[in-house]
């Protein structure tokens, strides 16, 4: 697949400086950053975004994340490999990333789940990396960003 942009907006600096500036946000919500590379991952996937997908399984390796755990994102709900809050984390990206299918979003019972298991801080950086995901899953879509090609 070809890009179809030639001269990306990542190159305008004020442009760099938002991204990095929310990245920064995100990390300082106290989320482990391997869940936030699942949960990138997951939304990715949903989205068909061959990029983020690909970004996702390298960042979360480099936090320390396995194979097993990152192949079996897609089917998180059968797979032995996840711990409760993970699932949770993934169930939200889930929802919140399923609205265009007419789904009914985040739904109470995985709100109730989420703040058993998060912090406020951390619930916000979660969100914040679901949005982020699913509004960079778009560009790249839009633009058909091939899997593989380093960013900036």
């Amino acid at each position: 697949m070809e890009n179809r942009l030639k001269s990306k907006n990542t190159n305008n600096p004020d442009v760099r400086t938002a991204i990095q500036h929310l990245q920064k946000a995100i990390a300082a919500g106290g989320a482990d950053p391997k869940l936030l590379a699942l949960v990138h991952l997951r939304v990715s996937q949903i989205n068909g975004c061959s990029a983020c997908v690909h970004a996702s399984v390298a960042g979360g390796k480099k936090v320390g994340d396995t194979d097993e755990r990152l192949h079996s994102a897609a089917a998180w709900r059968e797979a032995p490999f996840h711990t409760d809050a993970e699932r949770v984390a993934l169930a939200l990206a889930e929802a919140a990333t399923r609205l265009q299918d007419g789904a009914q979003g985040v739904i109470d019972e995985i709100r109730e789940e989420i703040n058993a298991h998060f912090t406020e801080e951390q619930i916000g950086a979660i969100n914040l990396k679901i949005a982020s995901t699913n509004f960079f899953n778009r560009i790249n879509r839009t633009i058909k960003e091939p899997a593989g090609k380093t960013w900036g």
